[in-house]
């Protein structure tokens, strides 16, 4: 992995993870994903952050190989999360000087994880600096982004943001894929609940003169940063992404899906830039937040389940909750034979979101797709689209 090098003194020795098949027990990965770790070969020799366990032992062969005999003087922990902190004890039992540098809230939760850990720490808070020799360390705060100890850390003689979970994405190094999908499938899912804690970190790194951006995951970014910044801020003040609709629905028994499939046929024919479909039941939940995020107005259809709402559309709104999402504006169907509940159990879950629009035109299907249905639905795609 040569080619991830940042420079001569700034090595990367990360690892791909292309066994794992769901990152954090959730995420589907089909390409896998990479624990990023760095190391700063100056007078003081500097480790950034270790990898996942599942990695440990292809990891320290990367550092080895890289120290040259060398000793470690520091390891720089921005994150506590296990995939990013999960090799701690091992280097920590193999260097037993090296100094853990951290923010006193990680030094506060390092016991939780790491009981037996005996080697000296230093605390370090807002505007610190870590000297290493010409390269020097300035740490800035960034809680909640997504956990509450977590910093990231600025080198300023090659202008490097090793930037924690920010400007991660899913995917191993090398993987054939487009890094919005990926990035931003990673951000929503991840980090979206704290646009606020973005937009501070954000505020902060428009500060500093970044040439180089170092993720924990995915690819090293050393071109055209304003995009994927633009994209963080963007992303980070919930503002939708791309004009265009997202149909979700869940069908029990097809008939709610044949209505989706005539709510896209109506929204494309009156000239919706773009219709993205999500079937609730099969589809990755996690890229149907990802396009509830992405897009600006949502049409969410279900069946009416047990008295109450198909469990994959309640699912899927209790993740939107709990992510924060916002500014967006919702059309409301349901499916129900007999005491159909979807749309009021739906309207709860949005009610209690901030900025969503719904529109008052809802609609209840009942059993098959009817004409009358659609005539129903074109109104209501009007009413859509006319927001």
């Amino acid at each position: 992995m040569s080619d991830m090098h940042i420079s001569a003194v700034i090595r990367y020795i990360g690892v791909n993870d292309t066994d794992i098949d769901l990152f954090e027990s959730q995420y589907v990965v089909p390409h896998g994903v990479s624990y990023n770790s760095y190391l700063i070969l100056d007078e003081k020799v500097a480790v950034m952050d270790t990898v996942d366990l599942r990695k440990t032992d292809e990891w320290l062969q990367n550092l080895e190989r890289e120290l040259a005999g060398r000793q470690p003087d520091y390891l720089v922990v921005q994150h506590l999360e296990p995939d990013h902190a999960g090799s701690i004890s091992v280097l920590t039992g193999r260097y037993p000087q090296m100094t853990l540098v951290a923010s006193a809230k990680a030094l506060q939760m390092l016991p939780s994880y790491f009981p037996g850990c005996t080697n000296p720490t230093c605390a370090v808070k807002e505007g610190d600096m870590l000297e290493l020799g010409e390269h020097r360390l300035t740490f800035v705060m960034a809680p909640m982004v997504h956990w509450p100890e977590v910093m990231v850390s600025y080198e300023s003689a090659e202008k490097v943001l090793f930037s924690a979970d920010g400007f991660g994405k899913f995917g191993a190094i090398g993987a054939e894929e487009d890094w919005l999908c990926e990035a931003r499938r990673y951000y929503f899912n991840i980090v979206g609940k704290y646009g606020a804690q973005v937009q501070s970190l954000l505020k902060k790194a428009a500060g500093l003169d970044i040439q180089t951006i170092a993720p924990l995951h995915g690819p090293v970014l050393k071109e055209n940063l304003g995009y994927y910044i633009g994209k963080y801020d963007l992303w980070s003040r919930y503002e939708p992404e791309d004009e265009g609709v997202l149909i979700a629905y869940a069908s029990i028994h097809g008939n709610t899906a044949q209505a989706a499939a005539c709510m896209k046929e109506l929204l494309e024919q009156k000239g919706c830039p773009k219709v993205a479909m999500a079937d609730l039941c099969r589809d990755d939940q996690a890229e149907a937040v990802e396009d509830a995020f992405r897009y600006g107005k949502l049409v969410a259809m279900a069946s009416t389940y047990d008295g109450g709402i198909f469990p994959p559309m309640e699912h899927f709104l209790a993740h939107l909750r709990d992510k924060t999402w916002r500014k967006r504006t919702v059309a409301l169907v349901e499916n129900g034979s007999w005491a159909p509940a979807a749309c009021k159990v739906m309207r709860g879950y949005l009610e209690g979101m901030k900025e969503i629009t719904i529109c008052p035109a809802t609609h209840t299907i009942q059993g098959a797709v009817k004409e009358s249905d659609k005539k129903a639905l074109e109104q209501i795609a009007d009413a859509l689209l006319a927001k």
